[in-house]
Parts: structure tokens; sequence; C-alpha cells
């Protein structure tokens, strides 16, 4: 029997493919609003929802920008297009290979890698390992990826990829033979290269995979590329990693967050005291972006009193220090037992918090539970935690919700640095370090050198420990650290703008898909069409 799933978005495709073609970007808007607001939507329909609540504003802001001598009509026909162009995958790639497993049996392996929109190359997106892997969740991710890099001004085109397994029954061996011959196979169809296709970890996924990808395209297609190791981003760093990269996605999240919770008018309408410093958070997930999450709320001074998990749930309303939990569930491998907090089985999601922060998987808050949320900000460290349904609820109880598209964009922004990186073949801050560090010693000096000959003996100029730390100069680590800051900064602050332009209130999802609309397809149209 086909799942409830298969079966909407069979219906609406079938529904919508007649007015698509005469009605633009609005043509399935009533179809996929239905699926989108049932109980369980398929992700890539809820994707699509928040295009279509966001693109009549980026339509009406895309029209006055276009400078051209055509015809108001024709214009708004362009800009139609444009929008209508951006809804769909421009490809997406479905395969399966054969694996000889450890014992000697031989299993069927599936993967996807979806391209999105190539108006910005190359294209950029995760790879996931997961047993829930579909067609229809990679094309969906696929999308993410093009507005979270557009919302953050990185320089790519969205895609995703998944394999349809769970790591944990394969060992070290067999996923390395799937990771390899995947990359073989996106290589040879032109999926992969530093200038296409550059995926980077995900669920399930880490170093060790980038680290195989990279070796496997450079000894096959990539053997004469100088830049071959661009080809994936996430790497080691003995591998061309970059530093920084682990904990990017926890601390964009913890900025994204900071933008909005340090701003005194988002406050007042949440009911809040501005600032970090002393607000309550529930995380769920203590995964990789959870605990560095955690990390960075708590050395701003907030409380993390619960962490939920797939195997238990903890909880203290004093505070769960990140870095001891950490340490407990490397030890443990579970957050279970944890002495600095009490277990529970209270579902904390609808507990009593400041902030929310979603970190695990996606449709965890949905029309069932929305109105039994009482946290007052929630920041989506997963892609697409909150359905359609439960968002339009969260709205109108005036809860702000910090959405995936720019809150978990950290880990794409440094993802770019290191890619970067990778074609200069050298390290941020090696040129430069050494020079800086000499030069700041040499003014250290000059000044000690004024004060003695104007007042007669030694005076000595000691710097300020601050002073001494940054003496030689910005490390890769300092350089990453401040540029991720620095783009969430200026990405918030023009979601803020777009938001007050159209009067959005808390949605600030509607006013980040309408920032992303309006840079892509501005994009577009300037670069003009090509075969058309």
């Amino acid at each position: 029997m086909l799942s409830k799933g298969v079966v909407l978005r069979a219906a609406l495709k079938r529904a919508s493919a007649v007015r698509c073609l005469s009605e633009g970007w609005r043509g399935d808007v009533d179809e996929v609003k239905k699926v989108a607001l049932s109980p369980d939507p398929p992700f890539s329909t809820i994707v699509d929802y928040y295009f279509n609540k966001a693109a009549p504003y980026a339509e009406d802001a895309i029209n006055k920008s276009v400078k051209s001598r055509m015809s108001k009509d024709i214009k708004e026909r362009l800009v139609s297009g444009v929008l209508s162009d951006l809804k769909p995958c421009n490809s997406v790639l479905s395969l399966s290979f054969p694996l000889r497993r450890d014992n000697g049996e031989i299993v069927t392996i599936h993967g996807y890698r979806a391209q999105h929109s190539q108006h910005r190359t190359p294209c950029k997106g995760g790879m996931r390992f997961s047993d829930e892997v579909h067609e229809d969740e990679v094309k969906a991710l696929a999308k993410l990826m093009t507005y979270k890099c557009a919302v953050c001004d990185v320089p790519f085109g969205g895609a995703k990829a998944g394999i349809k397994i769970n790591p944990r029954d394969f060992s070290d061996m067999e996923l390395e033979k799937i990771t390899r011959r995947f990359t073989v196979e996106l290589a040879k169809k032109g999926f992969l290269g530093p200038g296409i296709d550059v995926p980077a970890p995900d669920m399930g996924t880490g170093e060790r995979e980038m680290s195989w990808m990279a070796d496997t395209y450079k000894n096959t297609i990539g053997t004469t590329d100088l830049n071959s190791h661009a080809c994936v981003t996430g790497k080691p760093i003995v591998m061309g990693g970059i530093h920084g990269r682990t904990s990017a996605t926890g601390r964009g999240v913890y900025h994204s967050t900071k933008i909005f919770v340090d701003d005194p008018q988002y406050m007042e309408m949440v009911g809040l005291v501005p600032g970090i410093s002393g607000k309550t958070c529930i995380l769920q997930g203590f995964g990789n972006v959870g605990l560095h999450t955690a990390r960075y709320f708590h050395r701003a001074g907030a409380k993390i009193i619960a962490v939920i998990e797939w195997d238990g749930t903890i909880y203290n309303p004093s505070g769960i220090d990140p870095k001891e939990l950490e340490d407990w569930k490397l030890e443990h491998g579970t957050i279970r037992g944890f002495p600095g907090a009490t277990e529970t089985t209270e579902d904390l999601l609808e507990g009593e918090c400041d902030i929310l922060l979603p970190c695990a998987k996606e449709k965890v808050i949905t029309e069932e539970n929305a109105d039994r949320i009482k946290a007052k900000v929630i920041a989506e460290g997963a892609n697409g935690p909150i359905t359609p349904a439960a968002d339009e609820i969260l709205i109108k109880k005036n809860i702000l919700v910090v959405p995936d598209i720019y809150c978990n964009s950290g880990g794409v922004t440094v993802s770019y640095f290191e890619w970067l990186k990778n074609l200069n073949q050298v390290s941020y801050g090696r040129l430069t370090f050494k020079y800086e560090f000499d030069s700041n010693k040499h003014l250290l000096q000059s000044v000690q050198s004024s004060l003695e000959s104007r007042f007669s003996g030694k005076i000595p100029v000691t710097p300020t420990p601050e002073f001494e730390a940054a003496m030689g100069g910005a490390r890769e680590k300092d350089i990453v650290n401040s540029g991720l800051e620095y783009t969430m900064e200026r990405s918030g602050r023009k979601i803020k703008e777009t938001a007050l332009a159209h009067d959005l209130g808390v949605d600030i999802r509607t006013a980040a898909f309408v920032l992303a609309l309006t840079k892509i397809s501005n994009n577009i149209i300037m670069a003009g069409f090509t075969f058309t």
C-alpha cells in the first residue's frame, strides 16, 4: 500500500500540472496550501508553501527593482516566470549500485543527489546517510539550501544528497565502499566537482566521509585538477579543512538568535527583556549542532534547563553545563544518568522557557502540539522542525521563530570559507601572521622610545592581555569566527528590514524567504537567459 505522503504528492502533482504553465508560480497555490496544512505534509510541499507565501511580496519588490525599457506587462510576466522557474529542482539524480558486504552478501544501495538551482555555481549541499532518505526529502533540502545561501550572500546554488542506509548497520569498510562508489557515480554524471557541485557533511556523515570523497575524486575524475580538494567541504584540517567548521552551525544558531533577542522592538513583541544573558533555554538534540548551540548560549549567560534526546530527557532548573554533559555522553553514549540533571518523562518540548532550540529533526512541532508551546522564541537549528500549520498557530500566539534558512546557515557560510581556502591553496592568516606580530612589536617599541626621549629614563610599555593576544594578528579560526559573525549580523539586519518594510511582525520566516527570492530573481534577471 502506498504511504499517505506518496498519495498526497501524486495528487498534488496531477492537480497542479495543468495550471502551472498558464498561471506561473501561482498555478499550484491552493493545492500546495491544502497539502502543506495537513497533519503530516511532505517536506517538499512545506518548502513550496513558504515559497508561495513569500512570493507576492518578492514579486512586488523585484518588479520595482528591475530597471528596463520593457513594458510593465512584459516585466511582470518576466518576474512571474523567473519565480515559477525557481520552484522545481533543476536536476535530480537517482541511482542504485551493488555492495559486497563483509560476509559476502550482495545488497543494493540507493542514493540521490538533487540540484535545485544553478543561478550561482557550484551547487552546495550536504550528504546524509539515513534509512529515512527519499527523493522528496532530498529535493526539499536542496531548495532550502538555495534560499539559505541567498539569505547569507553565499554565492552557491542549492543541492542535497542522501544515501538510504542506516550507518549503524554497516562496518567502517562497508561505509567506505559505499561512499567511494557514490562519489564516482556523482562525478561520472556531472554531479561533483569544485566548480560544479560541492557536498558537505550532514546527518550520519562527517569529516571521515568527506575525506573519502575528496580522495576518490582526486584519484579518478580530478586527477589533474589542482583544486580537486575543493570538491567537498567539511574535511579534516590535514585534508584541507578549516578551523571552526565543526562548530559553525551551532555558532550560527547562537548569532542569529542573538540578533533578534538583542532587539528591543522584537522583545517587546514577545514580552521578554532584551539580551541572551539570563534567558532559560530548552534544547532538543545533543548532536553536533545541539552541543555547540548549547555551549555558545551557556557562555553568553543563558541557562540550558533541559536537553531532549531520542533516548531520554534531562532537566535542571538551575542549568546544565554543556561541557560536562558532552563528557558524560562521550563516556556513556547517552545523556541518561547524567548527575547534573534529573531524568524526566515529561514532554519538555512544551516546557516553560524563554528560548526553544529544536536542533534534532524535522516536523517536531505540529498542529497537534503548537498551541501548547510556551517558549517566546524558537530558533530552528534543525531543518523544518515546524510544520506550516504549526507555524500559523505560533504566529498568532506572537511567538518569534528564527527560521532554518537563516538560523542554521552557519555551516554553509563556513563551508564557503573552506572552499575559498582550497581554491587559494593557502590557509587564512599564514601570509600575514608574522608580519603583523613584528609590526605591533615595533609599534610598542616606538611608543616606548618616544616616551623615554621625552621624559628620560626607562619607561616600559606593557601591552594589555587583550592586545598581547592579538599582537600576532588573526589566526585562521579568528578570521572564520569573525567572518561568520559578520555574515549572520548583516543577514539578520536585512531580514529585519524586509520584515519591517512589509509589516510582517514576528513572521521572520516569510521575511527571510522574501529576501532570498528577491536576491535570486534579481541575479537571474541580470544574468539573462541562455538558450530560451
